[in-house]
C-alpha cells in the first residue's frame, strides 16, 4: 500500500488464486482541513459478499491508516439502503453518527434526480487503541 501515496488512494482487490478482480476500496484526505481525517470507501462484487473479502481488506485499510499515516479519524458515507456496508463499518467497530436526509444525488435512467439518504459511520484512533485490548 505504501506506493500510492499521494492524495486519493484506491486499492483493487483481487482473489489470489484466479487474480480476478473482485473490488476496490479508497481512502482519501485531499479534501480534508486535517491531513490525519480520512474519507473511506468500497465497492466489491456482489458474487463475492459474505466471504469475508471486504472485511479483511478494509481492515488493512483501516491498520494502515492509522499505523503508517497516523490517522486520527476515518468516516464513511453509507447509504440507508446499502446494508452489507453498514453491517462492515459496525463489524470495523466505526459508529453510526448520523444519517443526512436526500444527502447524496443520483441521476436516473430518465435523467431525473433521486436523493438518497445517507450515514455516516466514523472510527477515532483512540477509540480503536480500546477495540485491541
Amino acid at each position: 500500500m505504501a506506493k500510492r501515496a499521494r492524495t486519493q488512494r484506491s486499492f483493487a482487490v483481487c482473489l489470489k488464486e484466479t487474480d480476478t478482480l473482485i473490488g476496490h476500496f479508497f481512502a482519501n484526505n485531499s479534501d480534508e482541513p486535517d491531513s490525519n481525517t480520512w474519507s473511506v470507501g468500497w465497492h466489491f462484487n456482489q458474487r463475492h459478499e459474505r466471504q469475508g473479502y471486504a472485511s479483511e481488506s478494509v481492515a488493512a485499510l483501516f491498520d494502515y491508516l492509522f499505523k503508517v499515516k497516523d490517522a486520527r479519524r476515518l468516516y464513511a458515507w453509507v447509504e440507508v439502503y446499502n446494508l452489507a456496508s453498514q453491517k462492515l463499518c459496525e463489524r470495523l467497530h466505526m459508529r453510526h453518527e448520523g444519517c443526512f436526509k436526500e444527502f447524496v444525488a443520483f441521476e436516473n435512467e430518465d435523467g431525473k434526480a433521486r436523493y438518497d439518504d445517507t450515514n455516516i459511520y466514523a472510527l477515532l484512533h483512540k477509540r480503536m487503541d480500546k477495540v485491541e485490548d
